[in-house]
């Protein structure tokens, strides 16, 4: 089932930003765009949308004011260049705040937010998504982290290694590393991360994964065999 959006906001870079990013997603479905709150309300009734994104300051109606207007609404998304706003936003039971400049991650995450409210399934504040976007040839990959195997690290690229393929991003695997689900991978090398659950033998020296042996750094070496061994338990 696709998500029917809509998006409030009389910036028209913002708007073209968003627009870009729902492109990158199947399921999402732009409905309409609108330069003011203050004719929004036909468009609800005519589109239905599941998710709303909203502007805060817009002339003659701010999106915080005209959500105090609605008896119903769909689920609301703030977009803002600034933070105030946020804690009364929280207030009128907004799915989302997203702060300007947004990046297509923090849409990505926030995406994914909505699928699981729609499906009634608990978020948790620290919850790490299943899945990450990264930029390979100007075009942002969707990855699922179960199919990562080991990332390697290339001085100002990573190179991520899945079941199926490797793809090559411009990252610090120190960073990338933040973005993981920290339970699930483990840094052995200061040029390697690897998935615990891929690791198919270990050594004091190596981890084995997919028939690659992957070296055990000095500096690492105890942590992560402790690590390791507890996981076997």
């Amino acid at each position: 089932m696709g998500i029917i959006c809509g998006i409030i906001d009389d910036d028209a870079l913002a708007i073209s930003i968003l627009q870009s990013y729902m492109e990158k997603i199947p399921d999402l479905h732009l409905a309409f765009t609108l330069n003011s709150a203050v004719v929004a309300e036909a468009s609800l009734l005519k589109h239905k949308p599941d998710l709303l994104f909203l502007d805060v300051e817009m002339p003659q109606l701010s999106g915080i004011e005209w959500l105090y207007t609605l008896t119903e609404k769909p689920a609301v998304v703030i977009s803002s260049a600034k933070k105030d706003y946020a804690a009364e936003a929280f207030d009128l039971e907004i799915l989302d705040y997203l702060v300007k400049p947004v990046t297509f991650q923090r849409f990505a995450k926030c995406i994914h937010k909505f699928e699981q409210s729609r499906q009634n399934v608990p978020v948790k504040e620290n919850q790490t998504d299943p899945w990450i976007f990264v930029n390979e040839n100007k075009k942002m990959v969707k990855i699922e982290t179960t199919d990562i195997l080991y990332v390697e690290s290339l001085k100002d690229y990573i190179k991520i290694h899945t079941r199926t393929r490797s793809v090559i991003t411009k990252d610090q695997i120190t960073a990338f590393a933040e973005r993981l689900p920290a339970s699930k991978f483990l840094r052995i090398h200061r040029s390697y991360l690897v998935a615990i659950q891929h690791i198919d033998s270990y050594n004091a020296s190596v981890v084995e994964i997919n028939h690659q042996e992957i070296p055990i750094g000095r500096n690492y070496k105890n942590e992560c065999l402790e690590i390791l061994e507890k996981s076997g338990q």
